[in-house]
């Protein structure tokens, strides 16, 4: 099976500008896929989770997860008209991607950022905060694995 699809995850009315965010997945099976990269609005699911999705048209809309890859996602928004270019951004990201942290960006100033399973949260969500407290960004958890690990 294992084909690419779109999955339609609904989210809160009034919080944002949009209604829904799709992503990427991996068809396991008839109703089953896995997500295959981080979501920017969804909050609840992160990379690699297997879930049970619907049929929705030509796409298929989220019902629940079935399986955590015990993965967290965190977005950033970064502040002051910085960007991903920008060299404070590059020097504070060397720490997460040595810890094993990798990031999509939907544009120049905000990421989505993926925790693989072994990379100390704790420490790497310290330094979110030391850099939302030196006004270089804004951040959000959009899931944090040790939650039902």
């Amino acid at each position: 099976m294992n084909e690419r699809t779109k999955v339609v995850f609904d989210l809160k009315k009034g919080e944002l500008p949009y209604e829904t965010e799709s992503v990427w997945a991996e068809r396991l099976s008839e109703n089953q896929f896995r997500i295959l990269n981080s979501p920017f609005f969804a909050f609840g699911v992160s990379y690699e989770d297997e879930i049970e999705a619907e049929p929705d048209g030509d796409r298929f809309r989220f019902v629940k997860v079935l399986r955590r890859s015990g993965r967290s996602t965190y977005r950033v928004i970064l502040q002051g008209g910085m960007t991903i270019s920008d060299p404070e951004f590059i020097e504070r990201w060397k720490a997460f991607r040595e810890a094993g942290c990798t990031y999509e960006n939907a544009n120049d100033k905000y990421i989505s950022i993926d925790m693989a399973p072994t990379v100390d949260v704790a420490s790497m969500y310290s330094l979110l905060e030391d850099g939302e407290n030196d006004g270089v960004w804004v951040f959000e958890e959009g899931y944090f694995a040790a939650v039902e690990n």
